[in-house]
């Protein structure tokens, strides 16, 4: 049974942004999606990542806008 879907607010810099909305055109598919797809695809590397809970970053992420909702595509 497939879990219940949940709106969330995610940030990304206009960069990671941009390439996102490309590849979700190129494959006529959702930036969620493309989005939940990569997650799929790398959890297991994130995984392995060191555990760095409370430490401050290396340096100061990058400013990042929201992503914009999916907008309807005429079916036809």
């Amino acid at each position: 049974m497939p879990s219940p879907k949940k709106k969330v607010t995610l940030y990304f810099s206009s960069a990671m942004l941009e390439e996102t909305q490309r590849e979700a055109i190129r494959q006529d598919r959702s930036i969620s999606w493309i989005i939940q797809a990569a997650w799929r695809m790398s959890r297991d590397e994130v995984k392995k990542l060191p555990s760095v809970a409370g430490a401050p970053l290396a340096s100061p992420p990058e400013p990042a806008e929201p992503v914009a909702p999916p907008r309807a595509k005429a079916r036809g």
